[in-house]
This record gives C-alpha cells, structure tokens and sequence, in this order.
C-alpha cells in the first residue's frame, strides 16, 4: 500500500461517519451551519447594510437579504477584488474562480475564499473519494497518478498584485495539499497552461511515463484529451497505455450522451464512473451509490441550501416571495432553482441550477435543468432536461453518439411556423438522418406535454431541422471564443441564435468545408 494510501485510510473513517449522519439528519447540519455562516456576516459590511445581528433567524434572514444573481453581486465582488477587507466574507478573499458563463456571454468571477477551498471544495472531494474507497474496497486508486487537465491562472488586474483569477480546477491545483500533489499528473507547469492545445500536447508526450489510476474533469473536454493520447500513442483504448485506470470523477454536463464514447476507448468491466455536482461556487454532492445516478446533497460543507419551486421564481426574482424553502420543508415532486449561501461569502445567491430531490433522508438529488438555460420562444417551455434524456434515448436507439450539440429556435418568418434547429456534432453518425429527427421530434413529445401541444398539427411549431456539423466544428467555435478546455462548456439550449449563427458561419466557411 502506498504512503497516500496510509494518510487517506487514517482520514476515512472519519469522514464515512460525518457522511452517515448527513444522511440520517441533513436538516440539523444545515441548522448549525446557518449559525456559524451568519455569525460570519455580522462582521462584513455586506451584513451591516442589510442590518444582520448575532442570533438572526432564519425568517429574518430571508427577508433581510434579497434573492441575487451574479449581476446583483457584482459590485459587492469588485470591491472585494480591489482589495477591501471584509465586505462580503470576514477574512480575506485572493482568489476568484472565472466561470464559463454557461447562460451569459459574459464571464463571472466568484469569490473563493480559504474556507470554501479547504471546507468546501477539498472537503467535498475527500468525501467523494472516501465513498469511492468504501465501496469499492479493493481499489488500487492511490498506488498511481491522478491526471487533471486544469485551467490556468492570473494576476488580477484590478487588484493590488496580491489576488489572482482563473479557472476554478487551476485554484485547486495551486492550493492542493501536498498528499495530492504527490501523485498528480501532469506537474503544475503543465497542468496550468493556459494554451489548451499545447497542454494536451504536454500530456500526451509523457503520457507512457504516467501510471493513471483515475482521472476527472468534464467529458467533453476529457474525451478530447484521451482521443488524442490514443492517436499520439498509436494504441486503441487506454488500458493498453494505463493497466490499473479504474475510476472517472465527472461532472459540469450531462454524462450520458458521452457515456458509450468513454465505452470504446476504456472497454473494460473494471472502470467506474462517479457523478459530481461542483462549481465555482461550491461542492454541493455527489454520487454516492454506483447503481442510483442521484447525488447525496453535502448538507454540512460550507453551503446552506434553499430551494425555489420552478413554479414561484418569477415571484421570488421580483421579491414578492422571499421565504424558500430548505431541506426541512421540499419534497420530492417539485423542480426547484437552488439558492445559496456560502462561506466564500455568497448571499443567498441564485445558483442558475435546478434541481429534483429523488429521495429524503438522505437528501439525494438530480440536476434537472438551468434556470435560464431552455427554449420557450413558441411556449414549448423545452428544458434542458428534456434534450438530454431526448437525445440520449434517441442515440440509443439508432446506434449513434453525439460529440456535442445546441438547439436554437427557428423563428416564423412570413407563412412558415416555428421550429427548433439541432446542431449536431456526431461521433458516430445514424443511418438515416430523417428517421433520427422524427424520432427525436417524438420522444421530445412524449417528454413534454407543452411542447407536444405546440407540435399538435404543427399548429405553432414544425418538426424540428437537424443540421449535422463537420468534426471539429465546436472545438473550432470554442478556440475562436478563447475557451477551450476548463470548465467551458457548450450551451445547450438559447432562445436565440447568436451560438447557431456562429456555428452555421464556421461550418460554410472554408475551415469547415475542408474538415
């Protein structure tokens, strides 16, 4: 057994206790946690604007503190960037995660204080791992390297010299503690290049010297990656170039319409996949049981949870409705856009997620959509939920696999009804593309009663347009964008057509006619 392997067995039991009463009783952790986090904000001046005293309640809090997007946070956060003290945390705050603006163009930057790296986002790893470990006791995960892409960071510019920004997995990397890096893959001068492409590279010309047992990250950027070792290498799946890989931790996007593209190049029984759910903003769960996709909401890492029922956010962004509910009060029917508040000093912050609970006690829960990120330009009301399952089920049936896509709607124009345009980047390509968009147009159908009805005698809305993409079309986009790799991803869903039109664009241009 290797030394990590000794350190890590003397923290696990521990923790695999911590998480068992997190089960049993997730709503007494947030209890306590609210406590310690407002005591915190008594001492900011975000708190003393907003008149919060020792002891608040929980009812005074929701209708001290007024529901926030990033746009709202905004002008707390640059101030803290610029170096005030104690403005939105009571200790100071040097590093900001620099999100991939998933449903905006533009890029946010998260505050990520010491408390949230080390007792929410390390802590949530740890706890992912342990589970891991405790499942599946005959693991060898720590006897080699773990390979991370990472993102890279930078000194920001509006600070004193003293705050940097970047990708969150370029933050965890500098700030690791020293039993990981001990057996992460690549070294950080590699890991935190911010030229994607020569990172990969980097990877690839040493990926013989590496002995990887496991590795994480989104997939789509991973698959990239692993392609690209196996044609570097001239090997056909990865357990030829890394023998004991056995565990993928994913998240940031759906893994199903990836999942029998990781098939191919890692075709054995042996390698597992574990779900996370963490952003820049937090780690919130992960999937605890191999054989349930549910993920167990952490209820005592840093992050207090409300809950808005899908139903009443119109109501709760206008402020007519402040008194969400928590963990003590949701229930297992309803959607709900997650709301949080954090030891990196986030106020009841509107996540941009939604969620479903699949089970209470233990809280398990789903991703189910974005806030922001669906289509409702003809009153089909299509989450990105409903895409997903769409796609995967549709895949399946027509033996092919999808690289990446988005959907954009067609507008009317003159006579001709309505439509959603699929951009489609296929790893494996379907037989008949005719038969894959009318079966894409039923199961979204049998999946969404709204967008049925618009569909019903093509009364508002026609069968949808698959346009199928060139190789490399997307990757091309995101390198134009300045985002490849990281947590960037590509938007699934837009009520408009900025993302397709740009696409399109590509895909005419002489760059994809010669793909």
């Amino acid at each position: 057994m290797s030394l990590l392997s000794d350190i890590f067995s003397l923290l696990t039991s521990k923790m695999l206790n911590n998480l068992e009463e997190n089960r049993k009783n997730p709503v007494h952790f947030q209890q306590k946690l609210f406590s310690n986090l407002t005591e915190s904000l008594c001492h900011t001046e975000f708190g003393k604007e907003h008149g919060i005293k020792r002891g608040i309640s929980l009812y005074e809090f929701q209708n001290s503190i007024p529901l926030r997007d990033y746009d709202n946070f905004e002008p707390f956060i640059e101030r803290v960037r610029r170096g005030e003290d104690k403005v939105l945390w009571d200790k100071p705050t040097i590093w900001f995660a620099k999100s991939s603006g998933t449903s905006t163009a533009r890029s946010k930057f998260i505050p990520v204080s010491s408390e949230s790296l080390h007792s929410c986002h390390f802590s949530g790893m740890k706890k992912m791992l342990a589970t891991y470990v405790a499942n599946n006791p005959d693991s060898r995960i720590f006897d080699g390297d773990t390979l991370t892409l990472g993102g890279s960071v930078t000194v920001d510019e509006l600070g004193t010299g003293k705050s940097h920004y970047g990708d969150l997995s370029a933050i965890l990397l500098r700030n690791s503690p020293f039993w990981v890096e001990m057996r992460r893959v690549p070294g950080q001068k590699t890991a935190l290049l911010s030229d994607f492409e020569k990172k990969v590279e980097e990877i690839c010309k040493n990926a013989h010297r590496y002995n990887v047992t496991n590795f994480s990250g989104v997939p789509s950027w991973n698959l990239v990656l692993m392609r690209r070792i196996l044609e570097y290498t001239g090997k056909k799946t990865l357990h030829e170039i890394w023998p004991n890989l056995e565990l993928f931790m994913h998240g940031g996007i759906n893994f199903d319409p990836y999942r029998s593209e990781f098939k191919k190049i890692i075709p054995s029984e042996q390698m597992r996949y574990m779900e996370n759910y963490n952003a820049s903003e937090g780690y919130f769960a992960f999937q605890d049981n191999p054989l349930d996709k549910s993920m167990l909401l952490l209820t005592d890492n840093g992050v207090f949870y409300e809950f808005i029922p899908m139903s009443r956010l119109n109501e709760a962004l206008s402020g007519r409705y402040t008194n969400f509910d928590t963990t003590e009060t949701v229930n297992t029917t309803e959607n709900y856009a997650v709301v949080i508040t954090t030891n990196g000093g986030l106020w009841r912050y509107l996540l941009g997620d939604c969620v479903r609970f699949t089970s209470l006690f233990p809280h398990k829960i789903i991703i189910s959509g974005r806030t922001q990120l669906f289509i409702n330009t003809f009153g089909e009301e299509l989450m990105i939920n409903n895409a997903e399952r769409a796609m995967t089920t549709v895949c399946e049936k027509h033996s092919a696999s999808v690289a990446n896509y988005t959907v954009a709607p067609l507008f009317m124009e003159g006579n001709s009804k309505g439509a959603h345009q699929w951009l489609i980047e296929f790893s494996t390509k379907p037989n008949d593309i005719t038969d894959f968009t009318f079966d894409l147009d039923k199961e979204l159908r049998s999946l969404n009663s709204d967008y049925d009805a618009k569909r019903n005698n093509n009364v508002t809305m026609s069968m949808p347009e698959v346009v199928v993409l060139n190789d490399g079309i997307f990757y091309e986009w995101m390198r134009q964008k300045g985002k490849l790799g990281g947590q960037n991803k590509v938007p699934r869903l837009s009520g408009e057509r900025t993302y397709a039109d740009q696409l399109l664009e590509i895909q005419n241009s002489s760059f994809g006619k010669v793909l």
